[in-house]
């Protein structure tokens, strides 16, 4: 598909510590239809890397292969660009080459940092997918770690898991604020490869993010979680710098849980098909970032030129049938 006409930059592009630009990834799953909570994300880290200068890299995580419905990906750059998004460098396809994944399980292997363990199917499909808020997390105990030693990775049809030692994980969110974590008590040797012969996806953005230079992650704060174990990961794996991490409030519904099908059709290809605009999408976006005291219809030039995260709520939004009747009116 195409790349969309691309805004201007700034004069004056954000440099990271060694003097490249730095870079930012808008980074849809294909295993489902975007919502109105991944569009604020998706517009709100857009904002930010145009008003900063930052490289905006579009990146395809399909690896969660069952569950990647055909004409999904080109569905998703179809619905960023109706919202008026655009990127400097993608689409990149993860599914598209998979021998950096592999190179990174042999070097962990080989070191004797991760191992084969055998999971349930319940639990290869919860690794193989970003966790959601409310996912059902069982830490894995040390005492079932087998001895580690170097080993070859040969064998890509087995599940493996990462070493994780004791210790806490601490980092500065540019929203959230200082953040602490212990991966090893709240989710112990976490997968980072399946038994469908494709990596996880805590290894599978980690790697990515360093091959594409990725110096800020813009992204929902159900996973602050994630990035204390992306860390483990990246440090295993010694690549660096590490990225600067933005985690933005959820949007919910009106009975305070993760927007999802419970609370309606949300999907944008909805709104689009009743014949609402990008401009009215945007404006209720605008509402639950700190742009507009109510909805109403503003455009992509709009919403960039007044954002900031300065006033960008530290609370979760809210979407009401207020909100949903706005839109269809």
């Amino acid at each position: 598909m195409d790349r969309p006409p691309r805004t201007p930059p700034s004069p004056n592009p954000a440099q990271d510590a060694s003097g490249g630009i730095h870079t930012t990834r808008l980074a849809p799953s294909p295993t489902g239809a975007l919502h109105l909570g991944n569009a604020r994300s998706f517009v709100v880290n857009w904002a930010l890397a145009r008003q900063r200068g930052w490289k905006i890299v579009l990146r395809i995580e399909d690896l969660d292969t069952p569950r990647v419905k055909p004409g999904a990906i080109d569905a998703s750059i179809d619905l960023l660009t109706w919202l008026g998004l655009d990127w400097d460098q993608g689409p990149t396809i993860q599914s598209d080459d998979l021998a950096p994944y592999t190179e990174s399980m042999r070097s962990l292997a080989s070191r004797g940092l991760a191992y084969p363990c055998e999971l349930t199917r319940t639990q290869i499909e919860q690794a193989a997918s970003a966790p959601n808020e409310g996912d059902t997390e069982t830490p894995f105990p040390r005492s079932l770690r087998p001895a580690l030693a170097p080993q070859p990775f040969t064998d890509s049809g087995t599940n493996w898991r990462l070493a994780v030692e004791p210790g806490s994980i601490t980092f500065t969110d540019a929203l959230a604020g200082p953040q602490t974590f212990n991966p090893a008590r709240e989710i112990g040797d976490f997968v980072i490869w399946t038994k469908r012969r494709c990596p996880a996806y805590q290894l599978a953005v980690v790697v990515d993010d360093a091959a594409q230079r990725v110096t800020q992650i813009v992204r929902g704060d159900d996973l602050l979680p994630s990035t204390a174990r992306q860390l483990v990961l990246a440090r295993a794996l010694g690549l660096a710098p590490e990225p600067t991490y933005t985690h933005l409030p959820l949007v919910r519904g009106s009975d305070g849980r993760r927007l999802a099908k419970r609370h309606g059709d949300t999907r944008l290809t909805h709104y689009r098909d009743q014949g609402v605009t990008p401009e009215r999408v945007l404006g209720l976006l605008a509402s639950w970032s700190g742009i507009l005291p109510e909805p109403e219809p503003i455009t992509t030039r709009a919403f960039l030129d007044a954002f900031s995260l300065d006033t960008m709520p530290r609370t979760d939004a809210v979407f009401t049938p207020e909100n949903d009747a706005w839109l269809l009116a």
